[in-house]
């Protein structure tokens, strides 16, 4: 078993926090490594669904989704029933065809503004991907290339004003910081009694960059 699953199987012992679900928030700036780390949490959590914000967010509603996130996902799961909602296109800016996401044990919430003040309540607990802004962008754009600089422009604006207003990391339960191999995890700010057992080890994939 590799320490990525260990943390793994203690997510599946936290209590349900939305409907039967328990809902994981993966957190952090624009680059910072969300959809690598909530990719490989699915796989040891036996392909655990996960909602990428992506295709909730537009170019005109960067951080305004929180009421298709709560109409769309989270009233459906609260109760136990699938959730339908339909992805922003990037290329197209419209809303494509519906996708489903069923109320699993475990489902992953991965994009920036998942640890938003809103959504909170029905988290049972938050992940913030613990690599500064500044460095986060720089990998962002390199990974994009020039031709969305102006995007990349637009988009650091929108994130510095949302967690101005709604800063995730003080409310993380773990602070997840990338290692040449690897991650760290550490007991964040808003860990509950009992984490600290699941935040001491260290996994041993290779890192996205």
């Amino acid at each position: 078993m590799n320490d990525l699953s260990l943390h793994a199987a203690w997510l599946r012992t936290l209590p349900p926090s939305c409907g039967p679900v328990r809902l994981i928030a993966v957190d952090g700036h624009a680059g910072s490594g969300k959809s690598t780390l909530a990719a490989r949490l699915a796989a040891v959590l036996d392909g655990a669904p996960i909602l990428h914000l992506d295709d909730l967010a537009t170019h005109e509603e960067p951080f305004d989704w929180t009421d298709r996130l709560r109409d769309q996902v989270v009233e459906p799961l609260s109760h136990g029933d699938r959730a339908h909602y339909e992805p922003y296109d990037w290329t197209a800016r419209s809303f494509g065809p519906p996708r489903s996401l069923e109320p699993a044990p475990v489902v992953l919430v991965e994009g920036v503004g998942a640890g938003r003040r809103a959504l909170r309540p029905f988290l049972a607990h938050l992940l913030w991907m613990d690599l500064p802004a500044a460095e986060s962008w720089e990998r962002g754009r390199r990974r994009d290339g020039p031709a969305l600089t102006a995007f990349w422009d637009d988009w650091t604006a929108a994130e510095r004003a949302h967690f101005s207003a709604d800063p995730s990391r003080p409310s993380a339960d773990v602070l997840v910081r990338q290692l040449p191999v690897g991650y760290e995890w550490l007991k964040g700010s808003g860990a509950t009694a009992g984490v600290n057992h699941s935040v001491t080890h260290r996994d041993h994939f290779a890192p996205p960059y």
